[in-house]
């Protein structure tokens, strides 16, 4: 309000200085608009009355000895003029006072659905990943046990049925040889539901025990680095970096045809490093957008953990998916022991 006044009297002054044969109307609409943006309605009328006298005093002023009936006529019509000036403009800033308003209850609203869609995704997974370690748990405990003891049961047939019926006793060890083949699928499944226990070291075992059956079940060289220990207290963050490096390691095989894959594990004081590289042909150029299921969800479980999530083609041969996690709960011994698994394929 006091720029506006200040701006109106600059102005009288430059419309008494130039004679009351020039008009300085048009001028006076800018401390008219100041007024009403930035003070309100009230507060444009106000300038606009000032502006008005303002003006018509400074015409007098400086000699107008014309009719001052004709004078007050051109005031009043300037007078009106700066009145519908204030009314577009006031309506003008009421409306995008309006929008800006809509807009940020509206982003306020997609905040809050985003991260309560997020909340809800990690509950969901959570939830599930809670699910398959119950299910790995009962596999392994309740139904191995079961199926040991049937074996026992059978076997001990067997050996009874050896004296008296030496055909109904080789159907027995059959049924032997039948239930220990069950177990082991039952411990494969309890594996993959349960990669590792909840320990600092678990996620490290973990990336072991996947080389390791990786190199087993595909007849390939599966490899996993670790050069200083790397301890991990969140378990839903070391379920998330397994299951990124299981998927990589899958894709690697499947669509990659890699014979050769070093998952590699490493830190240093502020980020965690997770590679994982193959001698495959590399990415393809023409890739989906988006790319496949696998990418997006490994991109999927880099982001719920705070992470990013890379993956590109190497000079020469290869592909590597890189996943860098900011440091939260990690700790990283002072010893400088090598940790590496190595099993080559057959």
């Amino acid at each position: 309000m006091a720029f506006a006044v200040l701006f109106v009297a600059i102005i009288g002054a430059g419309d008494y200085l130039t004679g009351y044969e020039i008009t300085f109307s048009t001028f006076y609409v800018l401390p008219v608009a100041v007024a009403v943006w930035f003070a309100g309605r009230g507060c444009g009328v106000v300038i606009s009355l000032l502006s008005v006298l303002v003006a018509l005093a400074g015409d007098l002023a400086s000699g107008y000895h014309g009719n001052p009936l004709i004078a007050l006529w051109n005031a009043s019509l300037t007078f009106m003029f700066y009145l519908i000036v204030v009314w577009i403009l006031f309506n003008l800033h009421t409306l995008q006072l309006e929008l800006e308003s809509r807009v940020r209850h509206r982003t306020l609203a997609l905040t809050q659905e985003i991260q309560e869609r997020i909340r809800l995704e990690k509950e969901l997974l959570s939830l599930s990943e809670n699910a398959q370690r119950q299910i790995g748990h009962d596999l392994h405990d309740s139904l191995g046990q079961h199926l040991t003891a049937t074996a026992f049961a059978c076997q001990d047939l067997a050996e009874k049925l050896e004296a008296q019926s030496p055909r109904e006793a080789a159907a027995a060890s059959h049924l032997v040889t039948m239930v220990e083949e069950a177990i082991n699928l039952s411990r494969t499944f309890a594996r993959g539901l349960i990669p590792f226990e909840r320990e600092a070291e678990g996620l490290m075992d973990g990336f072991q025990e996947l080389a390791e059956h990786i190199s087993r079940q595909f007849k390939i060289t599966c490899q996993f680095e670790c050069r200083h220990p790397v301890l991990l207290r969140d378990s839903a963050v070391c379920l998330h970096l397994y299951r990124i490096a299981q998927e990589a390691v899958t894709n690697a095989i499947k669509h990659g045809k890699a014979r050769h894959v070093t998952i590699s594990l490493a830190a240093d004081p502020e980020t965690i490093y997770l590679k994982v590289t193959d001698d495959g042909p590399g990415l393809p150029e023409k890739t989906p957008n988006g790319g496949g299921l696998g990418l997006r969800i490994m991109a999927h479980r880099a982001s719920m953990i705070g992470g990013s999530f890379k993956i590109e083609s190497l000079p020469g041969r290869g592909a590597r998916v890189t996943c860098q996690l900011p440091v939260g709960g990690m700790q990283i011994p002072e010893t400088h022991g090598s940790q590496q698994t190595s099993i080559p394929g057959g």
